[in-house]
């Protein structure tokens, strides 16, 4: 197996400043897939960053048959300022570089670093686009509803709860308004390239769960791609006997006011709820006033509660994901 890593430049600042990042190619000496992979598309989202230096470690020794092609960093803009999106003044018309897929070289900011990355990401077979959810949210895998090869790529890849979102016009209004249509999952899925989203828990700091199931579950797909030997591994808690597996995570209940918001605590990510259950209360921290009570919105599997108590008004408090019919 031969390993090369090179440094591209995505983009340039208006001073001239390159922002670049390194992309690293593990060629195997048998021929097979190749897979992309990426993460720290939010500079936040670091733990996907460090499951990727354990793969690194895990290549190096393997017999590969195929290529990998690793970006532990996909935003290094976001990544220095430990953030979600960019400042303004970096690009204005697209803050968030996972909405503008698949680029444009002479786009903005992040149309343009996009649009090197995906040279990339046309060439592979497969695509893993590692993200990080908060602190209170279950580690999931998340997939385009109607895409077979991406639903078993996240079957391989694992997890206690696997996400299928519809797109288009399928989809919730919120799906368009938040212009989901410029994410790397969708872009490259409606291309025929099977992609997931593994979305590991913790943003800002290194959880050793969330990247223990980075490292397994990359290695599962990597596995089922035939790039390397064996069967995916168990990933996961799995106390059910199997993964959940839901639709449509835009569902949300949000804060009514701005308050303190208290989480029952006898309330966890990953049990399943009925519609109308209470799950915590938001109040006035001065008149101690009770602003909302808060209940589930739906019956499935509650993957997100806010654990930070201060909240303001329109802000998620909790998702439940939709079980899925076969």
């Amino acid at each position: 197996m031969e390993h090369t890593a090179e440094r591209v430049v995505l983009a340039r600042l208006p001073s001239g400043v390159e922002i670049a990042t390194t992309v690293h190619t593990y060629d195997g000496a048998a021929d097979g897939p190749t897979v992309y992979v990426q993460a720290a598309q939010h500079g936040r989202e670091i733990n996907g960053t460090e499951a990727l230096r354990r793969v690194h470690d895990r290549l190096l020794d393997a017999d590969l048959a195929g290529r990998v092609v690793a970006v532990p960093v996909a935003d290094p803009l976001t990544f220095d300022r430990v953030s979600y999106t960019t400042p303004e003044q970096l690009d204005s018309v697209n803050p968030n570089m996972n909405r503008v897929w698949p680029g444009d070289l002479d786009g903005t900011l992040h149309e343009r670093m996009a649009a090197t990355l995906w040279e990339h990401v046309a060439d592979a077979d497969a695509v893993l686009d590692l993200h990080t959810g908060s602190a209170d949210m279950l580690t999931h895998v998340v997939f385009m509803e109607g895409h077979a090869e991406s639903r078993a790529l996240a079957e391989a890849f694992g997890t206690d709860l696997l996400l299928s979102e519809e797109a288009g016009e399928d989809a919730d209004p919120e799906w368009a308004a938040r212009d989901f249509g410029g994410k790397l999952r969708v872009a490259a899925t409606r291309e025929g390239i099977p992609t997931i989203t593994p979305e590991l828990a913790h943003n800002k700091r290194l959880a050793e769960d969330a990247i223990e199931a980075g490292v397994t579950g990359t290695l599962n797909a990597l596995r089922h791609l035939g790039l390397l030997d064996g069967e995916p591994e168990p990933n996961g808690v799995r106390s059910s006997g199997g993964p959940a597996l839901a639709r449509n995570h835009l569902g949300r209940v949000s804060a009514v006011d701005s308050g303190l918001f208290r989480a029952d605590p006898d309330r966890e990510v990953g049990e399943r709820v009925e519609a109308g259950e209470r799950v915590g209360t938001l109040y006035d921290p001065t008149t101690y006033e009770v602003r909302q009570v808060v209940e589930t919105d739906r019956a499935g599997v509650l993957y997100s509660l806010t654990r930070e108590a201060t909240v303001t008004a329109g802000e998620k408090l909790l998702s439940v994901a939709l079980p899925r019919e076969e």
